[in-house]
């Protein structure tokens, strides 16, 4: 086949690669997807997709604790040792993170605070365990309803102006957080 030809055989295997992974989607999607066409995005684009969304319907939901093998068990924040504490945080942030599960907003937190949230609230968190390379988990170490620590370490000027503008409130002053942290995160 001729360099030429080349690009339409490939306009081809993504449009039977598209016909394919709609078929398998139809069980769990409705019409929605059909308005996906019109958005005039690149098939390739689309199939990728179309891809993550059958990864997403297919995926078990299970502790997070259990995406590990073995199981990943930490001891319980009041049996660690201060000396120790820095080290197995660091392990267990690694360990997250070579799951694809990136911690946010954790600069507030010293130590302590944060391997308790991670004891406490992210292992045992049914999460679905989605098998992609390109996905990730980002799980916000804050409160959704927490605006002041949000404003206060997090948000950029232009978020705070807009809160201000929606709440008519002034924000708090913002300020560096104490424990500043260098997190493994999402590729780009």
């Amino acid at each position: 086949m001729s360099e030429a030809g080349r690009p339409m055989l490939d306009e081809v295997e993504l449009l039977l690669l598209n016909a394919q992974l709609r078929d398998e989607l139809e069980p769990y999607v409705d019409e929605s997807l059909n308005g996906l066409s019109q958005r005039r995005m690149p098939l390739s684009v689309e199939n990728e997709y179309l891809a993550s969304m059958l990864a997403w319907e297919r995926a078990p939901a299970m502790p997070i604790s259990q995406w590990f093998s073995p199981e990943l068990k930490l001891p319980h924040p009041d049996e660690v040792a201060e000396e120790e504490l820095h080290n197995l945080l660091w392990e267990t942030i690694q360990k997250l993170y070579d799951q694809r599960v990136v911690l946010e907003c954790t600069d507030h937190l010293d130590d302590l605070q944060l391997y308790r949230i991670i004891y406490r609230d992210i292992l045992p968190a049914w999460e679905k365990k989605v098998d992609l390379p390109r996905n990730f988990l980002h799980w916000r170490c804050l409160d959704d309803d927490d605006a002041e620590t949000w404003l206060r370490f997090y948000a950029t000027n232009r978020e705070r102006r807009q809160w201000r503008e929606e709440t008519g409130q002034q924000p708090p002053a913002a300020e560096l957080a104490p424990y500043p942290r260098h997190m493994p995160s999402r590729p780009h």
